[in-house]
């Protein structure tokens, strides 16, 4: 149960995740079309500036040839800002007009007339240019460009905008996503709570408050009703089990004072009170397997006991029954280990073990028991090397009337590990059967008592 909660965090927070990572993914793929687009309507823009440009020394040389195209280019040099670029030499390559004197090293004249098709692009110190390069008739090379610097200072902003953007959608999509997670896990905690209630016997636990208009309001609406059935059958079930107990235990004992009467036959008188002895003994089990039921996850009762006295005093009255049987036994109890309990209820659940193995194994068999502190908890551990439960029952092992088959001419009910198990719950202990090489094992951990200062 302990391990509902950490589960429950890293998923919300990888859908949370998952979540924002779409979202930065989407807004990145947005940007870069909005970038693409831009840059595109910009360059679009230099493209048309330049092409007026060509139209227009176009119109003036079909006038006046290279006269008014001269003169026009040296009006224009004069009232240069630095955006544009041009520049007319003669066949022997002296400049005739322009805002330079001398032509591009990386740029080559491309053609003839004053189209702007195939404008290129080239970059001259740490400015770029779009440029047309043409060579007129009678060798006369033409050069007209436009800068692209404030194509270049206006995408560097909008990628810096962007940047800054999408830092924004990362701390954005951060903040919500975490509120979204907590939202999530904190309704998700609130069930996991509650089940944990449950697991620990309290079958009237519920979820306060009134229930959400939502999914989740939904599942609390749906669990209440789940757990309102379990606890009507459950309390159907000890109600039968504990009317049959007491239903049939007086009657079994009005037979059995009846036989003390009866003379002749005192081997079958015999028998038959060990008989109804037996019986009443399976129903004193069931009724004290009820009441640790109801009193369990209640705490009532409980005090603080020490753990390793009561476990030292048991195991020294089993100890001569196991030696008188034949087996080797050993014990490792720690002192003073201290949890809140019931005493009779901890000596009964001990006895039961150890008569439980006493019974079932075969001399030269070894029989151990272990008290020692285990972490916040207290590890009873009882094992031996007899037979062992066969591997089918395992599941069912604290089950009421769960014997193996070849236990059968054993006396016996099959109501100890079920009694175990409700006294364990009663103490909030955790039943566990661990693996063994031979034999069987069984492990309590007791919740340790924390001693104030």
């Amino acid at each position: 149960m302990t391990t509902a909660k950490p589960i429950a965090a890293r998923a919300t927070l990888r859908l949370a995740a998952a979540m924002a990572l779409a979202v930065t993914i989407l807004s990145l793929g947005a940007m870069a079309l909005q970038y693409r687009l831009v840059e595109s309507r910009l360059m679009a823009a230099q493209r048309s500036l330049l092409a007026a440009d060509l139209d227009g020394l176009a119109a003036l040389y079909d006038q006046r040839r290279i006269i008014a195209l001269r003169q026009a280019i040296d009006y224009r040099a004069t009232a240069a800002t630095g955006d544009e670029m041009l520049l007319l030499m003669d066949r022997t390559g002296t400049t005739l007009a322009g805002t330079r004197q001398d032509w591009p090293a990386n740029l080559a004249p491309a053609g003839e007339g004053y189209t702007s098709d195939n404008a290129t692009t080239f970059t001259e110190g740490t400015t770029r240019w779009l440029a047309v390069a043409r060579t007129l008739p009678g060798g006369f090379p033409l050069l007209v460009a436009r800068s692209l610097a404030p194509v270049d200072d206006t995408l560097a902003a909008l990628r810096r905008g962007m940047l800054g953007l999408l830092g924004a959608l990362l701390v954005a999509g951060g903040v919500v996503g975490g509120l979204a997670a907590r939202s999530v896990m904190a309704r998700i905690n609130r069930i996991n709570a509650l089940a944990d209630r449950v697991a620990e016997g309290q079958l009237d636990a519920r979820l306060p408050g009134d229930r959400s208009d939502d999914e989740f309001g939904l599942l609390e609406t749906h669990v209440h009703a789940m757990l309102d059935r379990i606890q009507n059958l459950n309390r159907a079930t000890h109600r039968l089990s504990d009317t049959i107990a007491h239903e049939l235990r007086t009657p079994l004992n009005r037979m059995l004072q009846k036989l003390s009467k009866i003379e002749g036959q005192p081997d079958l008188t015999a028998d038959l009170k060990a008989e109804m002895r037996q019986a009443i003994r399976m129903f004193d089990s069931l009724l004290d397997i009820s009441r640790a039921e109801a009193d369990q996850g209640t705490g009532g009762g409980l005090v603080p006991v020490d753990l390793s006295t009561v476990a030292a005093e048991v195991w020294d009255l089993y100890d001569a029954l196991a030696e008188d049987k034949g087996l080797q036994t050993e014990a490792q109890i720690t002192p003073d280990l201290q949890i809140l309990g019931d005493r009779n209820l901890i000596a009964q659940v001990l006895s039961n073990l150890l008569d439980n193995a006493i019974k079932y194994c075969a001399p030269d068999d070894r029989l151990t028991l272990t008290v020692t502190p285990d972490a916040d908890r207290i590890l009873m551990r009882v094992a031996d090397t007899g037979p062992g439960l066969p591997d089918a029952l395992k599941p069912e092992a604290f089950d009421r009337f769960t014997r193996a088959e070849r236990d059968r001419s054993t006396p016996g009910h099959g109501l100890g590990l079920a009694l175990v198990r409700a006294i364990a719950a009663r103490h909030g202990a955790r039943l566990t059967l661990p693996e063994t090489p031979k034999g069987f094992a069984l492990e309590i951990r007791w919740p340790r008592l924390q001693q104030s200062d």
